[in-house]
């Protein structure tokens, strides 16, 4: 018979005998037989005919052919058992998970041991592994899987399977394979520019990639760097900032992927530069005429800075900077010298180092004194008249400061009896104010100055002033009730300055007529009015200065030109009288227009000079502006006769407007006088610093509005109440409390002692606030500023007038504001109120 066994199994055979039998013995397949102190094979006879024999954990030595052999007296009878010993499947190493690098040559162990030797069979993903078919796989010895460059993509369960064919037994395992994945890393700025002493930090970053994920270090000079009060790191490490940046934190650093597949490093330069900083610059002294002085200037910084200087307006770079060869500059490394040849006086002042590079510049003053004899400056010659006093300035530039005298004939003023003149000093300039008594106190006066290094003098000429010429009247533009006068200022000013000019004009053979004008700088016109249509006029100027008027000009003549008729048929009036019957009036001249930008930047002032009148009274002026890029027009403006300007006011910032002003008379109104001007560029404002996010809100502002504005109408209420008995408390009262109403006043309306009046009339009432401004003379500006040659008053200490002058007071010019209230609206007096 046969049995089977498997390796470390126990099994027993049974041998039994028919008949009688005196002996039963068991004998091994080497043919010894078996004793009973054997431990792991025994026999044992349990009954009279049988016998059992024990194999214990069967070997593989076990196997063989096993007799029982049965003995009474001389006869024997024998049997055998064929022991075969296999060994199951059993996987004697088969770990998981099992890792590897990707790109080696991955051997996956799965060691089995069976007997008879096992099939082994591999899967991956559910399909079974053929080499023939893919050479990157290959079945090793014992079973194992190699994998050649194996891939990311080859992670994953592998089954390995064995298979005893003979005997149906399969077993299996699953094996975990990892492929690990070598660190990639990549530094997101190959260089990074950082600027020292300034306080700020430097980020440098590396990404990295791998699996498992890569733990990333930094090193610097060979050190790990690690989050502390210099550096500071994130939490995966790949973030190095380097806190309070110093030139010495300039090089290399190394930022370090690692991870059990190993490691990859990648550089970061860190470029440190430094703002320039001026180190020395001291302050200079010379003395007028040294042979030369040099100002030195170092500055430190990286890249290395630039150094340039400045004085007053001028710019010194490097090289010679003057065609004289006086001024060089001279720079090496980090050091520049300017080199001031034959020093002269206005060499002395504020010089200005400054050092530039890349990144910022700093700067610093030094200042050059420089040591001079005196130097008078100012005009030689002062005119007055007598009476009158003038101030003789010597102005005196000196270093150290100078003392200054005053010489006449070479004796020191003032004299003992020399009442007319004073003396006054500041630390540059001398007055001599001398106040003429006769023709004797004109001619020549010295000033000395005088210090450490020298004296210097200059005679100064007082000059008897004359009255200035007559002007010359170049022509005469007429109109039908007004004239422009184009003149020259006359020839001789008379040594002081024009202030006023007299314009007089008559009917021929009639009397003289004129008025007085302001002068202004380059003033070339004037406008007359109030003159008569189509009528031949003379006209004539004079010239006024402190001394007096002068000669009047020869008088020009002009006539007015006509007015334009219009014709006025009544029914009223018989036929011939009617044909007789003509209005001499017309529409008025085009307004000619100044418009200039106000004094805000988003304001324009327009003002208009009054041309001819077309023989009617100007009634007033119709305005009309609006921005050129724009086709609708801002609401029109009225503006009364007398007033010559109006400030247009909230307009855009650097906006180009148009802008219209005609005027209207009885017959109509004028061709409108057109101007184009810009706004001024809107100024930069400076936020406020300390406004950030602690204002209201706009909720908050609506509600306090709305309880202002209640309390607002409670106590405007009340008020109505107490003073004029209605409103809202009155009308409570009356209802409630049962007091009179305001309808106890009937009896007072009915007797005529009504509280308002109804204005029939249909105009608009205009009402305009005026604002007080000095126009002079359409060219604009005011009386000339006395100075030390123009009087305080005029001669014979007579202000100059003019018979006409009392008419300039009459027109204020106004405007700025103009508010229209319908006049069908009832006046009401202070008894009466709207509740």
């Amino acid at each position: 018979m046969r049995g089977e066994m498997s390796i470390g199994e126990s099994k027993f055979f049974v041998c039994e005998v028919v008949g009688d039998v005196k002996d039963i013995d068991w004998y091994d397949p080497l043919g010894e037989k078996i004793l009973p102190n054997r431990q792991d094979i025994s026999v044992n006879r349990y009954e009279e005919g049988s016998t059992f024999l024990t194999i214990y954990h069967a070997r593989v030595s076990d196997a063989g052919i096993y007799r029982c052999v049965a003995r009474n007296g001389n006869e024997e009878a024998e049997a055998t058992v064929q022991v075969e010993i296999y060994q199951r499947i059993t996987f004697v190493s088969a770990p998981s998970p099992q890792e590897f690098n990707e790109g080696d040559n991955a051997n996956i162990v799965c060691e089995v041991e069976s007997l008879p030797p096992a099939d082994i069979q591999w899967k991956v993903k559910g399909n079974r592994i053929r080499p023939d078919k893919d050479v990157r796989f290959e079945y090793m010895p014992k079973g194992h899987l190699l994998i050649h460059g194996i891939k990311k993509s080859d992670e994953g369960m592998y089954n390995c399977e064995a298979r005893v064919p003979i005997r149906g037994e399969i077993d299996l395992r699953m094996i975990k394979v990892v492929v690990n994945v070598l660190p990639s890393i990549r530094a997101r700025q190959s260089d990074v520019n950082a600027t020292a002493d300034n306080g700020s930090s430097a980020l440098l970053a590396c990404d990295a990639d791998g699996f498992p994920e890569p733990t990333v270090t930094w090193t610097h000079n060979n050190i790990v760097l690690e989050s502390g009060d210099k550096y500071s790191l994130n939490e995966d490490g790949s973030e190095l900032v380097i806190k309070d940046v110093k030139k010495v934190d300039e090089g290399d650093y190394t930022c370090i992927a690692k991870n059990k597949a190993g490691e990859k490093a990648e550089e970061v330069s860190l470029n440190v530069f430094v703002q320039p900083k001026i180190t020395y610059l001291n302050n200079q002294t010379a003395e007028e005429f040294d042979d030369q002085v040099a100002l030195t200037c170092e500055a430190s910084g990286d890249p290395t800075p630039t150094i340039s200087w400045s004085f007053e307006n001028r710019v010194f770079t490097e090289g010679e900077q003057s065609l004289d060869r006086n001024i060089v500059v001279r720079s090496h490394a980090r050091v520049s010298s300017l080199t001031l040849k034959n020093v002269q006086f206005t060499y002395a002042g504020q010089y200005l180092c400054t050092a530039i590079n890349s990144i910022g510049q700093d700067s610093q003053s030094m200042y050059l004194e420089v040591s001079y004899a005196p130097k008078i400056l100012g005009d030689v010659t002062v005119y007055t008249w007598e009476g009158n006093p003038a101030n003789i300035s010597c102005e005196v530039e000196a270093h150290p400061g100078a003392s200054v005298l005053w010489f006449r004939d070479g004796l020191q003023l003032p004299t003992a009896n020399s009442t007319n003149l004073k003396i006054y000093n500041t630390p540059t300039v001398s007055y001599l104010e001398v106040t003429p008594d006769s023709q004797n106190d004109f001619g020549s006066y010295n000033c000395t100055a005088t210090n450490t290094l020298g004296t210097e003098s200059k005679e100064f000429l007082l000059i008897q002033a004359e009255v200035p010429s007559s002007p010359e009247i170049q022509q005469v533009e007429p109109f039908s009730t007004t004239a422009v006068v184009e003149f020259e200022e006359p020839d001789s000013m008379g040594g002081v300055p024009i202030i006023k000019y007299r314009v007089e004009w008559r009917l021929v053979g009639n009397q003289w007529a004129g008025e007085v004008f302001d002068a202004t700088a380059d003033m070339t016109k004037i406008t007359i009015s109030g003159l008569k249509p189509e009528t031949d006029y003379e006209v004539k100027m004079s010239a006024i200065n402190g001394k007096g008027e002068g000669e009047s000009s020869v008088a020009s003549t002009f006539k007015t030109n006509p007015i334009r008729y219009s014709f006025t048929i009544s029914s009223e009036i018989p036929p011939t009288i009617a044909a007789t019957t003509m209005a001499r009036i017309g529409e008025p001249s085009t307004p000619i227009l100044q418009v200039k930008v106000h004094s805000n930047g988003n304001a324009l002032k327009v003002n208009w000079i009054k041309q001819d009148d077309g023989g009617s009274p100007i009634k007033h002026y119709l305005i009309r502006y609006k921005a050129k890029h724009v086709s609708d027009w801002k609401p029109e403006i009225r503006i009364p006769y007398g007033s010559d300007y109006v400030i247009l006011n909230g307009l855009e910032w650097n906006t180009e407007y148009e802008v219209h002003v005609l005027a209207e008379n009885q017959r109509g109104k004028s061709q409108p006088g057109i101007q184009y001007m810009r706004t001024a560029t809107q100024p930069t404002t400076i936020p406020d610093g300390t406004s950030g996010g602690s204002g209201l809100s706009t909720g908050a502002i609506v509600g306090i509005l709305i309880v202002v504005f209640f309390l607002l109408l409670v106590g405007v209420d009340v008020t109505c109440y107490f003073l004029n008995k209605c409103g809202l408390l009155m009308c409570i009262a009356v209802n409630v409390c049962g007091k009179a109403g305001p309808g106890a006043k009937g009896k007072d309306i009915e007797e005529g002692k009504a509280a308002f009046t109804k204005d029939e009339s249909k105009e608009p009432i205009v009402e305009v606030r005026t604002e007080e401004e000095h126009t002079p003379n359409q060219e604009g500006g005011g009386p000339t500023e006395p100075n030390e040659t123009t009087p305080l008053t005029e001669p014979d200490g007579k202000t100059v007038k003019d018979e006409n002058t009392k008419n300039e007071t009459e027109v204020n010019n106004a405007t700025t504001e103009v508010k229209t209230v319908p006049s069908e609206a009832p006046q009401m007096n202070g008894n009466e109120s709207k509740a």
